[in-house]
């Protein structure tokens, strides 16, 4: 578990705290109310503090002491205060804290929360910036860099393409305008002719007077646009909203992508994925396999313990079948039946893999209550190559069905 820091010598807003970040189970909370406790804390812990929440001013450490402390250590820190300074405040953000947050109700410490969990989220982004300034460039990676963002940098656009094809992963590309050999709204352009706003964020920056020139970046493609010099904070406030605003859309293209009663994939999502391993092989499916699984006598299991421990049995089995086929896409098709798409593998391969799993699967009982089930199942195997999707499956249906008449517990391919 995640652990943070927090340190804040007021009862009250301890109180407040504890109840706003209780509510979050991606990290726990550990509480001091000095100087010295945070220092025994730390000192004692057998795991590194995540992040730090800080008080600015306690009674042994009156001008902000901890912080120096935390940032030593390499917390990423979030400083609290009940009063805003805007001398302490530049002081403070040329130190390198990850936010100045003023205590001015619940909301500030519901956002500073939220800081919380979008650093722990950010450790999985890439980001890529695009300046030929080196001066600038650095500036905008080390702000990134506090929020614990993965960035990679380019000098011009030619080169910020060449990392983006070689880094598709990306989420997030910031850029200047005035570059040599492609602009930043040329950049932009570029860009768009594959990539979705929804898929990568661009935010273009400019230190240029030219009124229309965030008109033009936004007309381009990019989805915001930032004038330098830059504020630390409206820097920070506009990369996260634009986040926010991709982990949304993720959340809801992959809610609809998920099966609701076992929350494993679904029909739709094999089949996008088919056809984005067509477009990553250049349109051909050489070792590419299919397998159709169908759980034996599912539906006796239902009449004999009712649809609720069915329900139980088919979510068991799919984080089984779930953590087996990781290598691979696996999603319930429907009802008690299976797909399984395995690239890299041919027929014989394939139906050794899925004998693997039937065997294991056969092997474990599932508990319920007082009483037990082992649940096993047929298969039918097949290879995509040349026949597409639906032929193949087809082809794993004739197979299943053979394996069912001959008593079950059985895979069959079509070789």
């Amino acid at each position: 578990m995640i652990k943070i820091l927090v340190v804040e010598d007021s009862n009250i807003v301890v109180k407040i705290l504890k109840h706003v970040l209780s509510s979050c189970d991606a990290f726990q909370a550990e509480y001091a109310m000095s100087f010295a406790e945070a220092k025994k804390l730390v000192e004692n812990t057998d795991q590194d503090y995540f992040a730090a929440l800080i008080d600015l001013n306690l009674p042994d450490a009156p001008d902000g002491e901890v912080v120096d402390y935390t940032l030593k250590l390499g917390i990423p820190t979030i400083v609290l205060t009940g009063s805003f300074d805007e001398t302490r405040r530049e002081k403070l953000l040329a130190k390198g804290i990850v936010d100045y947050v003023t205590k001015e109700g619940k909301y500030s410490y519901e956002y500073c929360r939220n800081v919380v969990l979008r650093l722990i989220k950010n450790q999985d982004v890439k980001v890529l910036v695009v300046d030929d300034s080196d001066t600038a460039r650095n500036f905008v990676v080390n702000l990134l860099k506090l929020h614990l963002y993965q960035v990679l940098e380019a000098k011009d656009g030619v080169q910020g393409i060449k990392v983006l094809l070689e880094n598709p992963e990306i989420k997030l590309l910031i850029t200047d305008y005035n570059m040599p050999r492609m602009d930043g709204c040329e950049l932009v352009k570029n860009i768009r002719m594959k990539y979705e706003k929804t898929d990568l964020v661009i935010i273009g920056l400019s230190d240029q007077g030219e009124s229309a020139l965030s008109a033009k970046f936004i007309k381009t493609g990019a989805n915001d646009f930032l004038k330098k010099p830059l504020n630390h904070e409206e820097f920070y406030c506009r990369v996260t909203h634009n986040m926010e605003f991709v982990d949304m859309v993720e959340a809801i293209r992959d809610a609809s992508f998920r099966d609701d009663l076992t929350g494993a994939y679904n029909r739709k999502y094999f089949y996008s994925q088919y056809r984005s391993l067509l477009d990553s092989s250049g349109g051909t499916a050489a070792n590419l396999s299919v397998a159709v699984l169908d759980l034996d006598n599912f539906s006796a299991i239902n009449n004999r313990y009712g649809s609720d421990i069915g329900d139980f049995i088919l979510k068991s089995v799919v984080v089984i079948f779930t953590r087996l086929f990781e290598r691979f896409v696996f999603v319930r098709a429907d009802g008690q039946q299976f797909y399984i798409l395995m690239p890299g593998l041919p027929t014989a391969k394939a139906m050794a893999f899925v004998e693997k799993v039937r065997q294991i699967l056969c092997a474990r009982a599932i508990e319920f209550g007082d009483n037990s089930v082992v649940i096993t199942f047929s298969a039918g195997v097949s290879d995509v190559t040349g026949a597409g999707i639906d032929s193949a499956l087809n082809l794993c249906a004739v197979s299943l069905k053979g394996a069912k008449e001959a008593g079950g517990d059985l895979v069959f391919g079509d070789a």
